[in-house]
């Protein structure tokens, strides 16, 4: 269960950087609207971490929410703001991927 936190947690810090990320490109209430969104994302997101740090080693935690922020925030940026999608740049994200679900594999949680 608390994988699935941790899981949703990741998506959370997507969401709350992708919102930073508009907030810049906007003015007036629309900026705020988006800096709203940022602060609820990220106090789901690290409410949701604090949650599965209760039984997940606080290192393989941490490494995984970091690592699915930063494959989902590369991903929107890629998608949805389009940002380069060069090789070097989706190679070294597969690393982290495969980082990231061998951190799985190892945690003794």
């Amino acid at each position: 269960m608390n994988w699935i936190l941790l899981i949703i947690a990741g998506f959370f810090e997507v969401g709350f950087a992708t919102c930073l990320g508009k907030a810049k490109e906007t003015t007036g209430l629309t900026s705020t609207y988006w800096m709203i969104g940022f602060f609820v994302c990220l106090s789901i997101s690290m409410f949701l971490l604090y949650k599965a740090t209760q039984t997940l080693p606080i290192g393989t935690a941490y490494a995984v929410w970091t690592g699915i922020g930063a494959v989902g925030t590369v991903l929107v940026g890629i998608f949805y703001f389009r940002e380069p999608a060069e090789f070097w740049r989706l190679f070294f994200l597969a690393t982290l991927i495969a980082s990231i679900i061998g951190l799985k594999f190892v945690s003794s949680q």
